[in-house]
C-alpha cells in the first residue's frame, strides 16, 4: 500500500468519496487519503469489507465501504448521499472505477459498447453530478477524474475504452467551466502504465515492459504511489487555482499543449 511522500494539511477532515476504492490503484488512493487524516468513503462492486477492516487496523480509522456497482446510477447516487450523511458534504470526489477490457472493433456489439460507456464514462458524469451537489453545499470542492494516456497514444485494442477516456477529458473541461463560480475545481489525471498486480498478471510481459520503458523519458516504471501523490495534490489547496486541466503522469511518454 501507499507510502506517504507529502502532507497536505488541508485534507485533514476532508470528506472524500472514491469509486473503485477497494482494489488496485483505488485501494492505494483510499489509504493515501486516510494517511492525510481525511474521512474516506468508497464504493466497490466486489466485497471490500476485509480491506476496510485492514485499513482500520493499520491506521486506527475505518473507511466507509459501500458495496455498489457504479453502473447502477441510483445506487451510486445513494452511496454519495450516504457518505455525506456519515462524513459531511463530499468535498473531494475521485472517479477511479474503470474497466479496460481488451476488444477488437469488428467484434463490438451494442451491448458491449453500452457496458463500456456505462462504466468508463456514464458513471463518471453522474458521480460528478451527485458530488457537485454536495460541494455546492460545502461552498467548495475538487473533482478528480481518472482517465488514461491510452487515447492520447492512439492505442489499438480497446477503442470503446479510449473513446470514454477522451470523453472524460471533454467532460472535465465543461464541468470546470460550469462550476468554477461555485469554487469547485474539476481536473483529470491521465496515468501511464502503472504496474498494478492486475497489469503484472495480465499484460506486463518482459518485452512489453521494455518497449514501454523505451518510450518514457524517465526510465523507471510507474507505481501506484505516483498516482496517489498526483491525486492528493489535485485534491488539496496546493492546486487551488488549477481547474479544467488534464494532468499526465506517465514518465514522459506523451506531451500536452
Amino acid at each position: 500500500m501507499a507510502d506517504t511522500t507529502a502532507t497536505f494539511h488541508d485534507l485533514t477532515g476532508a470528506s472524500v468519496f472514491i469509486t473503485g476504492g477497494g482494489s488496485g490503484i483505488g485501494a492505494d488512493l483510499t489509504e493515501g487519503f486516510l494517511k492525510q487524516g481525511a474521512k474516506v468513503a468508497f464504493v466497490q462492486r466486489s466485497d471490500a469489507s476485509g480491506f476496510a477492516e485492514e485499513m482500520a487496523d493499520k491506521h486506527g480509522v475505518k473507511p466507509l465501504f459501500i458495496q455498489c456497482d457504479v453502473t447502477d446510477i441510483p445506487k451510486l447516487q445513494a452511496a454519495i448521499e450516504h457518505a455525506s450523511a456519515a462524513h459531511g458534504p463530499v468535498t473531494v470526489m475521485v472517479n477511479n472505477a474503470a474497466n479496460d477490457q481488451r476488444h477488437a472493433t469488428l467484434d463490438v456489439d451494442e451491448a458491449f459498447w453500452d457496458w463500456s460507456q456505462d462504466i468508463n464514462l456514464k458513471s463518471y458524469f453522474f458521480g460528478c453530478q451527485a458530488a457537485i451537489r454536495q460541494m455546492q453545499q460545502a461552498g467548495h470542492g475538487s473533482v478528480i477524474n481518472i482517465s488514461s494516456i491510452s487515447y492520447m497514444m492512439g492505442n489499438a485494442g480497446y477503442p470503446a475504452y479510449t473513446t470514454a477516456n477522451a470523453g472524460i477529458n471533454g467532460m472535465t473541461r465543461s464541468l470546470a467551466r460550469e462550476f468554477g463560480p461555485d469554487k469547485i475545481r474539476v481536473n483529470a489525471l491521465a496515468p501511464g502504465w502503472v504496474l498494478t498486480q492486475k497489469q503484472l498478471d495480465m499484460w506486463a510481459d518482459p518485452e512489453a515492459l521494455a518497449a514501454h520503458l523505451e518510450r518514457q523519458c524517465l526510465k523507471e516504471h510507474l507505481v501506484p504511489q505516483d498516482m496517489v501523490d498526483a491525486v492528493l495534490f489535485l485534491a488539496s489547496n496546493a492546486s487551488r487555482m488549477m481547474t479544467g486541466q488534464m494532468m499526465v503522469v506517465d514518465g514522459g511518454v506523451v506531451t500536452t499543449g
